[in-house]
C-alpha cells in the first residue's frame, strides 16, 4: 500500500538506494524490515529523497535503520524497473549493527548459501552478483 500511495504521488518516477554490505568473514546484512510484510528480509536502504546523490542516501539509510558507517561504497548496478530506478551498491561495514529504528524487526549476517527463507530470489540473485564480482 505505502509503495503504491508513493509511486501514485510521484508523477515521473520514484528512486532508490541499497547496498550490499560484506563483512570480513565474506557475510552479508540482511535486515529484516516491517515494511515487507511478504518478504521480511531484504537489502539495507530505501528512498532517495528530493535534491539527495544516491550513495549519500545509501548511508543515510543504513545509518537510520543499523547505525553503522559504510566504507568502500561502490557502486555496483543502476536499473530501472518500470518507472522506479534503483542504484545498487557494494560496501565494507565500519561498526557493529545495532536495531536503530522501529523500521527494522532484526538483522542478521547470512552466508552465500545460507540465505533467509523469505528473502526474495531478485534479492537473492543481486547479493549473488556482487559477491561473485567481488571476489
Amino acid at each position: 500500500m505505502r509503495l503504491w500511495a508513493i509511486r501514485m504521488s510521484q508523477p515521473k518516477f520514484t528512486s532508490s538506494a541499497a547496498v550490499v554490505i560484506i563483512n570480513e568473514s565474506g557475510e552479508v546484512l540482511l535486515l529484516d524490515h516491517v515494511l515487507r510484510p511478504f518478504s521480511g528480509w531484504g537489502l539495507p536502504g530505501g528512498f532517495i529523497s528530493h535534491g539527495e546523490q544516491p550513495d549519500e542516501a545509501v548511508r543515510r539509510e543504513v545509518s537510520e535503520e543499523v547505525g553503522i558507517e559504510l566504507r568502500s561504497l561502490e557502486l555496483f548496478r543502476v536499473r530501472c524497473l518500470d518507472r522506479h530506478i534503483e542504484f545498487l551498491y557494494a560496501a565494507r561495514p565500519d561498526g557493529e549493527p545495532k536495531v536503530n529504528s522501529p523500521e527494522i524487526i532484526g538483522f542478521g549476517w547470512f552466508r552465500p548459501d545460507d540465505m533467509p527463507e523469505k528473502l526474495s530470489p531478485a534479492q537473492a540473485s543481486l547479493i549473488r552478483s556482487v559477491l561473485y564480482d567481488a571476489n
